[in-house]
């Protein structure tokens, strides 16, 4: 589905990322890894079409995505839940989770999509009339996966999902992304819970500086030494 070829990304002089290749295939979930500064936000930024690369190439089942805005890369499906939430606080639940149905390919489904989130979310549904920045880091962070939910995603893209979250609901995030995945949804997944996620992806890439340090099935990636030294402190 996804493929990135040799990619640069600049800001200004500042080489931020460094002919990164990857591939996410249709029905996978992919880690992608590293420490802060890493460059992974920028990938995704990238993939997404908010920072135009400087060098190299995006795929997304054979057609290129280099030069599309953020609109129309998201119409091929391709659907980002940004680091942070960001949410609009002083907009309902229900109001944040219709903007995720903005596109009019999927605006008149709408509907059914909300009853499919609410279905996923109930607490969701009980908060409704809510406002969202009056809610819990778990609850706004189910609304921000609801979100993008709404826009029939066919690869989601989730950038530190359980960032700031206490255990229980950093579980409950990681568990409705796993459901997800089986239910063929493909997964792109950013995160410093570097155990948990390479327990619930196929594979994984490890970013340092720009640059991808290491890849291969994420059942290797846990038992290397170097990823145990480097990202679960063993």
């Amino acid at each position: 589905m996804l493929r990135v070829d040799n990619l640069t990304v600049c800001y200004g002089q500042m080489q931020a990322l460094r002919g990164v290749s990857m591939e996410v295939s249709q029905g996978e979930m992919v880690a992608l890894i590293g420490g802060n500064g890493a460059g992974k936000t920028t990938l995704l930024n990238t993939i997404s079409g908010l920072i135009p690369p400087a060098g190299g190439s995006l795929s997304w089942e054979g057609r290129p995505l280099n030069g599309l805005a953020p609109d129309m890369i998201c119409r091929e499906g391709i659907v980002q839940v940004p680091e942070g939430r960001k949410l609009f606080p002083a907009m309902t639940v229900e109001e944040n989770l219709i903007m995720g149905a903005y596109l009019p390919t999927v605006r008149k489904q709408s509907q059914e999509s909300l009853r499919k989130v609410y279905d996923i979310f109930p607490r969701l549904a009980d908060r409704r009339h809510q406002l969202a920045g009056s809610m819990s880091g778990g609850e706004q962070q189910m609304a921000a996966l609801g979100r993008a939910l709404m826009a029939r995603p066919r690869l989601l893209m989730l950038d530190e999902p359980s960032l700031g979250l206490s255990p229980k609901a950093a579980a409950e995030i990681f568990a409705t992304i796993r459901v997800l995945n089986k239910e063929g949804l493909s997964v792109l997944l950013v995160s410093q819970e570097v155990l948990e996620t390479l327990a619930i992806t196929a594979h994984g890439y490890v970013l340092e500086n720009g640059v991808v340090a290491m890849r291969g099935p994420s059942s290797e990636l846990r038992e290397d030494p170097k990823v145990k030294k480097s990202y679960l402190g063993l």
